[in-house]
């Protein structure tokens, strides 16, 4: 049996930064920082949360869009052996009171045009010491918060608590989910770092860190670009695996996805690796390109993570135009159980869209626990095993649930539905908060989005049950479309729907919008198309 490892993210960060110095590890803009400025100015931060109340206990929420502290809080965290808090910025007060005081935090990093929302906050986080402000040519530094700039060039040398950091130390990943509040997964460190580590594409001795990687890096590793948030598992993942080889991360300025700056940022560093998040960010990108064919040289993309929403085999196909020579990795996962599932794509090889290859630690098992037939058109529930988070933060009961132990193993069972395809590959079907009961059958939204997805017409669709006196539950359609494409209405999106699936699947009720409702990671806001389809449906003086 292997021995048990006790290196933490921030061993590796530190290593990196010794044995390459002077290569890029972040760039934004204008503004670039090499790996040594990179633990530098993480040294600072680190000492600047170790106030004289500081305690193995603290938590610093990271209240910020994609940007160098980012990443640098992050480290800070890591050195000194505490949790960093990602904070979804688009959360309204309420929303950001309750994961503030669910997470125990006690400093908050925010960037400037958040400034208000924090002042608002502040009589009611009393758990809360200090606040971070990062400058980002918005709202000045108000005089209750400490400039980051302040905080980053602090001459702290190599940092560490009085309580020290390992492996065991704490990964809070909170997730909103598909319903309730938001809720904090958690990981042990060490666990974090085994998978970036198997993944990454560079693996390290974990059992010798610091002379594997003093051993095998001997150049600067690829730039990435994290389209979708940091504050999201899959824009983190996709950072820190680049961070990993000795790479570098580039983060956009805008604060939502401007193509054309995405564009102009992989021409000019030369970027081989980006994470996106399903069909609203491809279709943005391969637009931009296509207004503007010859302004950009970006063929040094070699590989494309999508995660957090489905990606067309038309926009695949588009992406793979774009970038022949790269793969796109379609990834299926959640924040309570990694590497679920795989879909890969290069040019002339396509698989069809929510389709994926099991994960070595996933099943599909049915009603009584056993593994599903493939091509028995049985709808089971996917099940993980192997590295799984130790539950969620303060809520023995739902860590319960989610991860039983079943004849001495432990499970992850996030909620996910698929079936068995006869190749052994799995469809999936969708959550089982998500799924419809109609007149006794169940419909599973991600299997009715995945075909109205495939329509030509179609740039994105959420699908989700509306109450019926009759059978129930009825299947409604949010729906937008490409304005290149002819234009469809209703009746087209349901005969679609109807020439695939079982006549009983395809929505009842079908709104035509201008945009979908996503977050900004591209994942579904199902609480407001759900909203949109409501409306939709009422008389037009409602």
């Amino acid at each position: 049996m292997a021995a048990e490892v006790h290196e933490n993210i921030a061993t590796v960060w530190e290593t990196i930064a010794e044995v390459l110095p002077d290569a890029l590890a972040q760039a934004h803009g204008d503004r670039r920082f090499t790996w040594s400025a990179f633990e530098r100015r993480a040294n600072g931060v680190a000492r600047t949360l170790l106030d004289p109340r500081a305690s193995k206990d603290d938590r610093v929420a990271l209240f910020l869009r994609n940007s160098p502290e980012y990443l640098e809080v992050q480290h800070a965290a890591f050195k000194i052996g505490i949790p960093a808090i990602n904070t979804n910025y688009r959360y309204r007060d309420e929303e950001l009171r309750y994961l503030f005081d669910d997470a125990d935090v006690t400093s908050v990093v925010f960037h400037g045009s958040f400034t208000e929302t924090m002042s608002s906050l502040r009589p009611e986080l009393s758990n809360v010491r200090q606040y971070l402000h990062v400058d980002d040519g918005t709202e000045a530094c108000p005089d209750w918060a400490v400039p980051y700039e302040q905080a980053a060039a602090a001459d702290a040398g190599q940092v560490r608590s009085a309580w020290g950091r390992s492996g065991d130390d704490l990964f809070l990943l909170y997730t909103g989910g598909t319903t309730g509040m938001p809720k904090g997964v958690m990981w042990r460190v060490i666990d974090m770092l085994r998978q970036i580590n198997d993944v990454a594409g560079l693996s390290f001795d974990l059992e010798n860190l610091e002379a594997s990687i003093r051993g095998t890096l001997v150049e600067p590793g690829p730039v990435h670009i994290s389209c979708s948030p940091m504050m999201h598992g899959s824009g983190w993942f996709g950072a820190t695996m680049a961070m990993h080889k000795g790479g570098a991360v580039a983060s956009l300025v805008a604060p939502s996805l401007d193509p054309a700056e995405l564009l102009d940022t992989i021409d000019r560093h030369r970027v081989q690796s980006l994470t996106i998040a399903g069909e609203v960010f491809a279709r943005r990108i391969l637009a931009a390109r296509a207004e503007d064919p010859d302004r950009w040289d970006v063929s040094s993309v070699r590989n494309l993570l999508s995660s957090g929403g489905m990606l067309s085999e038309a926009s695949k196909e588009g992406l793979l135009e774009l970038w022949p020579e790269a793969s796109i990795l379609d990834g299926f996962s959640s924040s309570e159980g990694f590497g679920m599932g795989w879909s890969v794509a290069t040019k002339g090889n396509i698989p069809p869209t929510g389709r994926f290859s099991p994960g070595a630690n996933t099943t599909v098992l049915d009603e009584e626990g056993k593994p599903v037939e493939p091509g028995s058109d049985v709808v089971g529930t996917l099940v993980v095993v192997g590295r799984l988070p130790l539950g969620y933060y303060k809520d023995p009961e739902k860590s319960e649930r989610t991860f039983p132990v079943v004849e001495g193993e432990r499970r992850s069972v996030p909620g996910d539905r698929a079936v068995v395809l006869e190749d052994g590959t799995i469809q999936l079907m969708g959550r089982d908060s998500l799924c419809i009961t109609s007149g006794g059958e169940k419909i599973f939204t991600e299997e009715v989005e995945g075909v109205i997805l495939d329509h030509p017409s179609v740039a994105d669709v959420l699908v989700i049950g509306l109450p019926d006196p009759e059978w129930g539950q009825t299947v409604a359609a949010v729906v937008s479309l490409d304005p290149e494409a002819p234009a469809i209405g209703a009746d087209e999106v349901v005969a679609h729907v109807k020439e695939r699936l079982a006549s009983y699947k395809a929505p009842r009720h079908v709104a035509i919008v201008e945009t979908v409702p996503r977050g900004p990671n591209g994942k579904a806001v199902y609480s407001e198309a759900r909203r949109i389809a409501e409306e939709l449906r009422q008389p037009a003086s409602a």
